[in-house]
């Protein structure tokens, strides 16, 4: 039996915030960051899926292979936008259409990093689809295949190359804070000097007149 429950359910729960971007974005250190300064919880869904199998992603990858994986990701994704607090999601899960459309109900914020950063953070066995004699190429190519789900997916899109994690989630905060302004939900940390307005259960249609496109931070 696996001693981690995994993450807190309730009824009707729905995440604060779903982080998505590339490998090496830094999704799991703004989220960590970004759950302490709403004072709540943070979920990784390739935490869960190691959690249940025993074994890392990377592994899974090698031995089963990526559609095995996709399949085992996306129950997780799954479970995970069950939770309340910050989710953050693997790299790849973007790649399936199941997942995108699981986001299209939530307030998803795109974490991205430039190629150079990318290539240097990502620079170490652990990433076994990045793994090629032309890491270069190959990262680049899964960039610009992304770029247009990512996209898809998300309501904000924050940089964080040459940025702090502090820097990353301010803007975060900053950009809920402009857009939500009318949600009657304040999350505020007492000291860190963030808030931001934000709404857990917020119909979607309203959302999509909030968030037309991407926006930039």
């Amino acid at each position: 039996m696996n001693p981690n429950p995994g993450p807190s359910k309730s009824q009707g729960a729905s995440p604060l915030v779903v982080l998505i971007g590339p490998p090496g974005a830094g999704k799991t250190t703004v989220g960590r960051r970004l759950a302490r300064a709403l004072s709540t919880t943070f979920v990784d869904s390739d935490e869960l899926i190691e959690q249940q199998e025993g074994e890392s992603c990377a592994q899974i990858i090698q031995t089963r292979g990526e559609p095995a994986f996709r399949e085992l990701e996306t129950r997780k994704v799954a479970e995970a936008l069950r939770s309340q607090g910050v989710v953050s999601l693997g790299g790849g899960a973007v790649e399936t259409a199941k997942v995108r459309r699981m986001l299209q109900h939530h307030n998803v914020v795109w974490i991205d990093i430039s190629l150079e950063e990318g290539l240097r953070r990502t620079n170490d066995p652990s990433r076994p689809l990045l793994q090629s004699k032309d890491r270069a190429a190959t990262y680049a190519a899964m960039l610009q295949r992304r770029e247009p789900l990512f996209r898809e997916a998300s309501k904000i899109r924050v940089r964080t190359h040459n940025r702090s994690p502090q820097r990353v989630v301010a803007d975060i905060l900053d950009a809920f804070d402009d857009q939500l302004a009318e949600n009657n939900q304040l999350a505020r940390n007492p000291g860190s000097g963030l808030e931001a307005d934000v709404f857990p259960n917020q119909d979607l249609d309203t959302r999509q007149t909030i968030y037309p496109n991407t926006t930039e931070v």
